[in-house]
C-alpha cells in the first residue's frame, strides 16, 4: 500500500493542477446533480415493529386526520372566546390545511387552536412558512397574544446554521497558524475540509437513492467532516514539511508524506467508517441513514487527503514554511512528558483511570427521552406556546396521545375503551372518539397528567398498553395502539435501549480487528478498546451531569434540565470510537515504527510521545473547538452532541494519549507486540510502517 500511495503522492504534487480540477469538476456534479435529481431528506423519526409506528400505520391506513401532522396556535386575551373564530377562519385558508380544532381554558383566557395537516409526505417548509405569516398578519391585526408550536415545527424548523462551523473553522485557524507559523500551511487544511465539505454534504440528496438520509443528518455529518479533514491535513502536512527539512524535493517530500502519515489517515478513517456504520446494527432506520450520511462525509475527507491535498502540497511547493526555512523541529518537552509518565507509570496509570471512572459513574443515572418545547429558549414562539398551553389546559396538552383502534367492524368496543383510558390515574381527559366504520378504525385522543418529557408520561403509556388496553380488548378480535409524537419518542428510548448492547459488541469487535490487523497485535488493540470505552463513558457521565442534573446548564444556554435524547448515545458511541481509534493509530504507528527499530519498548514510547504530541495535541484543539462551535445553537439536541464530542476529544486527547496509553504500554512492556504465531501467518501483511518519523511542526 505504501507504494501506492507514494507514487500518487508524487503524481498529484507533480501535476496539481489535474486533480484540484478533477475536484473542481466534481464539486460542480454533485452540486448540479443534486439540485437536478437530488431526492429530499427524510423527515421521519419512526421505527417499524414499535406500538406508536403500527398506530401510524392504522391511522395511515384509515386515512384518519389524526395520522397527519399537527400544528398548533395558542391565543391570550381576556375575553379570549370572543376572537376565536377569526383565527380560525384564517388559519383554515392556508394551503394544506384539512381542519382547525379550537378549545378554551376553563378561566376563559387562553384558547388553543389545533391545525391538521395531511401526513408528512405531503408537506414542506413552505407550509410553517404559510403558518408562521398567517399568525404574523393575524398579530398585526388584533391586540392577542398569539404564539405557535407542533410536530410543523418539529419538522421542518430547521436552527440557524452556519454558527457552529464558522467559529470552529476560525479557531481551527488560529490552532494551524500557531502550529505552521505560515499562513500556506494553515490555509491548505481548510481549503482541502471546505471543498470536501461542499461535496460531502451536496451529495446527500443523492445518497438518499440508496437510503433514506434524516434531514438533521448533514449538520451531524458537516460537523464530524469538518474536525476529521482539517486533522488528517494537518498529519498530513506536518509530516511533509517534515520531509522538506530533510532536504527532499516537493513532489517526494508529498510521495513520502502520503506513504506513511496518509496510511494513518486511510486506517483513522476506516476505523471511523467501521465505527459509524456500527449503528447499521441498531435496526432503526433514521438511525441508519444518519449513520450512512457521516460516514460518507468521512469517506470523502479521507479521500480528499490523499488526492487533492498532496496536490495543494505541490502548488504551495515550498511556500508552505512561510518565512521559517524549516519547519521547527520536535522539542525536548514532549519527549520529558513521556519519560516522566513512564518512570511513574503505575501511579499514572491508577490516577488517570480513577479520573476517568468518575466522569463515567452519571451514565448510571442515565435517561433517555426526548427534549419537549419546554426546554427551548423563552425567546422561541414554541416556547412561550408551551408555557401557554401548559397554563391553560394542563401540561399533558402538550403531548396528547393519539390511540388508534382496529375495532374489525364492531365498535362497541369504542365507548368502555374510552371510559377506561379516561379512569387511568394518568389521564386528565378522553376526547370524542373518531369512528370510520368503513375503514374499521377508531381514533382516541387522550391527555396525560404530566408533560411530554416526564418519566410519569411513558409510564402512563406503558400501563396503557400493558393493562388499560388489554382488560377491555381481550376476547374482543379489537386490537389497539398508543401512538402519537411522545409515545413514539418513548418507545425510540426503549429501542434504543434494547439494541445499544449488541451495538456496541459490534463496534468494539470491528474495531478490535481492524487494529489487529494494522498493528499486528493483540493487547495494543485490547487496550485501545478498553481505553476508547472509558473515554465514550466519560463523555456520557458529563451528558448527564450537564443536561439531567443541570451542573454549568446555564453556561451553554440550556434553561432546564432535560433527557438525554434517545438517539444519541448510538450516535457519540459510533462517533467517539471512531475518532478516539484516529489518534490512537497516528500514536501507535509511530511508537511501533520506533519498536521495531530497536525493539526497546520504553524508549519507542517516548519518541512516539515526543513524535506526535504536538500534533495530537493540536488536532484535538482543532476538533475540540469544532465541535464547541455547535454549543452555539439554540438547539438542546445539537447542544449535546457538541459538549459529548468535545468533551469526549478533550479527554481522549490529554487524559488517554497522553497518560493513560504511555503508561500501560510501559508496564506491558514487549508484551505490547504480542501476537500468536497461528494468527501472525493467517493476517495479510499491510506495510503499514511508515518508512519515516511523523514529527512534529
Amino acid at each position: 500500500m505504501s507504494n501506492l500511495l507514494h507514487r500518487l503522492g508524487r503524481s498529484a504534487a507533480t501535476r496539481p493542477w489535474a486533480a484540484i480540477g478533477a475536484w473542481l469538476v466534481l464539486a460542480l456534479v454533485v452540486i448540479a446533480s443534486s439540485a437536478a435529481f437530488g431526492r429530499d431528506l427524510e423527515e421521519s423519526f419512526e421505527a417499524p415493529g414499535l406500538d406508536s409506528y403500527q398506530a401510524a400505520e392504522l391511522l395511515a391506513e384509515a386515512g384518519a386526520d389524526e395520522g397527519g401532522v399537527t400544528a398548533h396556535v395558542v391565543l391570550e386575551a381576556p375575553d379570549v372566546a370572543s376572537e376565536l373564530a377569526p383565527v380560525e377562519a384564517a388559519l383554515e385558508a392556508l394551503p394544506h390545511v384539512m381542519g382547525t380544532t379550537g378549545s378554551v381554558s376553563p378561566d376563559g383566557t387562553i384558547a388553543l387552536v389545533r391545525v391538521q395537516y395531511p401526513a408528512i409526505e405531503h408537506l414542506d417548509a413552505s407550509d410553517l412558512d404559510d403558518l408562521k405569516d398567517a399568525v404574523a398578519d393575524l398579530r398585526d391585526e388584533s391586540s392577542l397574544t398569539l404564539e405557535t408550536g407542533g410536530d410543523l415545527f418539529f419538522a421542518f424548523e430547521e436552527a440557524p446554521t452556519g454558527l457552529g462551523e464558522t467559529a470552529g473553522i476560525v479557531v481551527a485557524m488560529i490552532v494551524l497558524l500557531i502550529a505552521f507559523g505560515s499562513f500556506v500551511a494553515m490555509g491548505l487544511p481548510i481549503a482541502m475540509a471546505l471543498l470536501g465539505l461542499v461535496v460531502g454534504v451536496t451529495s446527500m440528496k443523492l445518497v438518499t437513492y440508496l437510503v433514506d438520509i434524516p434531514a438533521w443528518a448533514p449538520e451531524l455529518a458537516a460537523m464530524v467532516g469538518l474536525g476529521v479533514g482539517i486533522d488528517y491535513a494537518l498529519f498530513l502536512v506536518t509530516r511533509h514539511r517534515e520531509n522538506l527539512a530533510l532536504g527532499m524535493t516537493v513532489p517526494e517530500s508529498a510521495g513520502r508524506a502520503l506513504a506513511t502519515a496518509g496510511q494513518a489517515v486511510i486506517f483513522a478513517g476506516g476505523t471511523v467508517v467501521v465505527a459509524i456504520l456500527g449503528l447499521l446494527v441498531a435496526g432503526i432506520p433514521f438511525v441508519t441513514g444518519g449513520g450512512v450520511a457521516i460516514s460518507a462525509m468521512v469517506l470523502v475527507m479521507v479521500l480528499a487527503s490523499v488526492t487533492l491535498l498532496p496536490a495543494l502540497l505541490g502548488l504551495a511547493g515550498h511556500r508552505i514554511n512561510g518565512r521559517r526555512r524549516t519547519p521547527r523541529r520536535p522539542g525536548t518537552g514532549w519527549a520529558r512528558w513521556g519519560a516522566h509518565v513512564t518512570r511513574h507509570a503505575t501511579a499514572y496509570l491508577v490516577a488517570g483511570a480513577a479520573l476517568m471512572v468518575a466522569l463515567a459513574a452519571p451514565v448510571l443515572a442515565l435517561d433517555l427521552g426526548f427534549p419537549d418545547d419546554g426546554t427551548k429558549p423563552e425567546s422561541r414562539t414554541e416556547r412561550r406556546a408551551y408555557d401557554l398551553i401548559a397554563d391553560g389546559f394542563g401540561p399533558g396538552a402538550n403531548g396528547p396521545l393519539v390511540l388508534a383502534v382496529d375495532i374489525s367492524g364492531d365498535d362497541s368496543v369504542v365507548a368502555p375503551l374510552a371510559a377506561a383510558i379516561a379512569a387511568d390515574p394518568g389521564i386528565v381527559a378522553v376526547g370524542e372518539p373518531t369512528i370510520d366504520l368503513d375503514a374499521g378504525v377508531a381514533t382516541l385522543v387522550a391527555q396525560p397528567t404530566t408533560s411530554p418529557q416526564d418519566v410519569a408520561t411513558q409510564d402512563t403509556v406503558a400501563r396503557l398498553r400493558s393493562e388499560v388496553l388489554p382488560t377491555v380488548l381481550d376476547d374482543t378480535g379489537a386490537t389497539a395502539h398508543v401512538g402519537g409524537q411522545t409515545a413514539t419518542f418513548a418507545d425510540l428510548g426503549d429501542r434504543v435501549q434494547e439494541r445499544m448492547p449488541r451495538f456496541v459488541v459490534a463496534v468494539l469487535l470491528l474495531s478490535f480487528l481492524l487494529l489487529t490487523l494494522l498493528f499486528r497485535s493483540v493487547l495494543v488493540p485490547l487496550k485501545a478498546v478498553i481505553l476508547n470505552l472509558l473515554s465514550v463513558g466519560a463523555a456520557y457521565g458529563v451528558l448527564v451531569m450537564v443536561f439531567q442534573w443541570g451542573w454549568a446548564a446555564a453556561l451553554i444556554g440550556v434553561e432546564s434540565t432535560v433527557p438525554i435524547v434517545s438517539f444519541i448515545p448510538l450516535f457519540m458511541f459510533a462517533i467517539l470510537f471512531g475518532l478516539s481509534m484516529d489518534y490512537e493509530v497516528f500514536l501507535l504507528s509511530r511508537v511501533r515504527e520506533e519498536h521495531r527499530r530497536d525493539g526497546d519498548n520504553t524508549r519507542a514510547v517516548i519518541a512516539g510521545i515526543a513524535g506526535t504530541g504536538r500534533t495530537i495535541t493540536a488536532a484535538a484543539l482543532i476538533m475540540v473547538a469544532v465541535f464547541s462551535g455547535f454549543v452555539l445553537g439554540s438547539d438542546p439536541v445539537v447542544k449535546m452532541m457538541g459538549v459529548g464530542l468535545a468533551t469526549a476529544i478533550f479527554l481522549d486527547a490529554t487524559v488517554v494519549r497522553l497518560v493513560l496509553v504511555p503508561a500501560t504500554m510501559k508496564l506491558l512492556g514487549d508484551a505490547n507486540w504480542w501476537l500468536p504465531g497461528w494468527l501472525d501467518r493467517l493476517l495479510p501483511e499491510l506495510d503499514a510502517e511508515p518508512e519515516t518519523a511523523l514529527v512534529e511542526a
